[in-house]
This record gives structure tokens, C-alpha cells and sequence, in this order.
């Protein structure tokens, strides 16, 4: 359920920033236009939204891994498997990256995995340490020197034209090649934001093995805390970082903007978990569990049908329209997702994807149908 509400977060702000213009547009001056009703929604989807259910996905990631890795058996096949199964989503990730979408995430993540792999063998203690600290770093990082730095104001301006013209009216071979062409510039980003989420898969999976998630734990009847302090700190920090209420160096705001990023996320997985041990939210939430189940099969339609809908080779909408609009046409393609995902897992064990991941995983084909 978790997962299904995040993948909602996430669709919202590649629809609205990544896929109907370019991404760079957002780091320039005035990159925003439109009516009043997109200035509103872009701003809360800035606040509420934006790198949060990345945050909260790289958690969920982490608490996967720590499931998977503790239901095996131990022994040097249990890390050849998960080994296979990061080898998998790095492959797909590197199709998705260059022949889908260049805004795509799980490249990344399978790196991530990979290096959060090792400490999966280490105690509790170890692995909330190892990912308190690198989650510390990453909230200073804007006080050390810098490792990547963004392209120039310049280029993006530049790009963003370019973009606009290539995205918008280019062929399949055209989209291609720009989309490669800007590969170098996403480093950055990646570069950026990597730190923190091997941390965030450090602690995901330090909160399975702390029992958050087994019914009548103490750690469990730590979660209405978290969700209020994460929802009630880091909202207040967003919310006072979008309306200029705080006048501090650069360095801190954006030390303060990580921080308050990585407590909405908690505040947000703290309060869905929270609420699903209550019989009628659980309730009100069953209709996320299936798309969370298949949260990657359904990542990356959206990347296909968004491809489809902004691109030269498709509709080419990109650049045309306003945030509302777009927003309106992702939430129509996840209110599909949601009924498609329902209507296979009555008839199919996985998703697609997920049944082809795991059967890359054990090597060996997996049973798929419901019997």
C-alpha cells in the first residue's frame, strides 16, 4: 500500500516537471508560466511532493532488500541471488535510461543495492549507524566541496530550447539521440542525491530488522511519533522554504530543505503503516496495494505511455501544455493502472515485469499463473 501511494508521488512529479518540459526548466529564473491553477499546483507539488516519494521509495527499497535477504537461506547462494536480482534491475534500468526515458531511477537504485548489499550481512546497530551517518553527510553536503556541479545557466537555457523543439516534434531516432545527448548533464543530479539514497536503503532495512512492521512490537508503537514529527517538522520546513519565511545562507537552506525532504518521506510511510492497522483506513486503502505489487511494471508504463503522449513520435504535447493538464492526464493513467493492476493479480501471481525479474533472479522460469 505504501508502495502503490508513493508510485502516485512519483508519477505526479515526472509527469508535471520531467516529462511535459524539460527538467532544467525548473532551475531557471521564471521557468514557470501559466495559469493560476498551475502556479498553485506546481507549488505544492514543490512542498508535498517533490523528491519526498523518492525519498519514501528508496526506504521501500531497502525494506524489500532486508525482507528478501533474510527469507533466504543463508550460504553463498542467497548472495548470488540477490546479486542476480540487482544484475536484472540494473539492465532494465539501463534500457529504460537510454531507450525510454532519461529521468529514469532504477539505475540508480541498483547501484545503490549493490553497495547496500554488504551491511545486509551486519547487526541492527550496524546498519542504523552506517545510514545515520551517510544520511548526516548528505545533509551538509552543500558546506563541503563539491563532487559534480550543474550545468551552466547558459546551457540549461539552451537545452531547454533544444527540448523543447526536439522532444516535441522529433522521430523516435531524433528523441534518441537528444535523450543521449543529455545523459551527462542528469549526472549531477544522480551524483547529488546518491548518498542519500544508499542511506534511506540503509535505514528501510534497518527498520525491518527493528520489527516496524510486525504487529505488537515496541518499535511499532513507535510509528504515530514518527509520522507526527515527520509531517508536522518537515511541513513546516517545506512550507517555510517555499514562502522565503526563512532568511539563511544558501548552504543552510539547502541543508534544511534535505532535511525537512527526508522527515516528510518518514512522516509519510509512518503514517500509511500506521493507518493500515487500523481495520477501516486499511480498508480505504486496500486499492493501492495491487499497483504497489506491481510498482515496477507499472513505472515503467508510465514511462511509455508518458513517452507516447509528449513526444515527436507520439501526440508531441511536450512543452504545450500547463502543470494542471498534464496532472490530470497522469492521474487519469494511474487511476487505469490501479484497475489494471486489480484485475491481473486475481488471474497472475506477479506482474509482468516482476515475474521475469523474478525469474531472472533464481534462473529458472516461475510459476505466473494463479491456480
Amino acid at each position: 500500500m505504501v508502495r502503490g501511494i508513493a508510485l502516485f508521488g512519483v508519477m505526479a512529479i515526472n509527469v508535471a516537471t520531467v516529462f511535459r518540459v524539460s527538467i532544467f526548466e525548473r532551475f531557471l529564473p521564471d521557468g514557470l508560466d501559466g495559469t493560476w491553477l498551475d502556479r498553485a499546483l506546481y507549488s505544492i507539488l514543490m512542498v508535498g511532493i517533490d523528491l519526498k516519494a523518492f525519498a519514501l521509495f528508496s526506504l521501500l527499497f531497502g525494506v524489500g532488500l532486508a525482507i528478501q535477504f533474510d527469507h533466504l537461506s543463508a550460504g553463498s547462494r542467497r548472495t548470488a541471488l540477490l546479486v542476480r536480482r540487482l544484475a536484472f534491475l540494473m539492465l532494465i534500468g539501463a534500457a529504460h535510461l537510454v531507450l525510454i526515458w532519461n529521468g529514469d531511477i532504477l539505475f540508480e537504485y541498483a547501484i545503490a543495492g549493490f553497495v547496500v548489499l554488504p551491511f545486509l550481512f551486519c547487526r541492527l546497530r550496524i546498519l542504523t549507524f552506517v545510514g545515520s551517518a551517510l544520511l548526516a553527510v548528505f545533509l551538509v553536503a552543500s558546506f563541503l566541496p563539491e563532487i559534480a556541479s550543474m550545468p551552466s545557466r547558459a546551457w540549461m537555457t539552451q537545452n531547454v530550447a533544444e527540448a523543447t523543439r526536439i522532444y516535441g516534434s522529433g522521430d523516435f531516432a531524433e528523441v534518441l539521440a537528444f535523450r543521449v545527448h543529455e545523459l551527462p548533464a542528469f549526472l549531477p543530479l544522480h551524483v547529488f542525491m546518491f548518498p542519500r539514497t544508499v542511506a534511506l536503503m540503509l535505514i528501510g532495512a534497518a527498520a525491518w530488522r527493528a520489527d516496524l512492521f510486525r504487529t505488537g512490537s515496541r518499535a511499532k508503537q513507535c510509528l504515530p511519533l514518527v509520522a507526527v514529527i515527520g509531517l508536522l517538522a518537515g511541513g513546516g520546513l517545506a512550507v517555510s522554504q517555499e514562502n522565503g519565511w526563512l532568511r539563511l545562507g544558501w548552504r543552510a537552506e539547502l541543508s534544511l530543505e534535505r532535511l525537512s525532504t527526508v522527515l516528510l518521506a518518514c512522516g509519510y510511510g509512518a503514517t500509511i503503516v500506521w493507518a493500515t492497522n487500523k481495520a477501516r483506513a486499511r480498508k480505504m486503502l486496500e486499492w493501492a496495494a495491487p499497483i504497489g505489487r506491481m510498482a515496477f511494471t507499472n513505472y515503467l508504463m508510465q514511462s511509455v505511455i508518458f513517452g507516447w503522449v509528449f513526444y515527436g513520435y507520439g501526440l508531441g504535447l511536450f512543452g504545450k501544455l500547463g502543470v494542471a493538464t498534464a496532472l490530470a492526464i497522469g492521474i487519469g493513467v494511474y487511476i487505469l493502472q490501479v484497475i489494471f493492476s486489480a484485475y491481473w493479480l486475481q488471474r497472475f501471481l506477479y506482474g509482468p515485469v516482476e515475474w521475469l525479474w523474478r525469474s531472472a533472479m533464481y534462473g529458472t522460469r516461475q510459476p505466473l499463473w494463479r491456480t
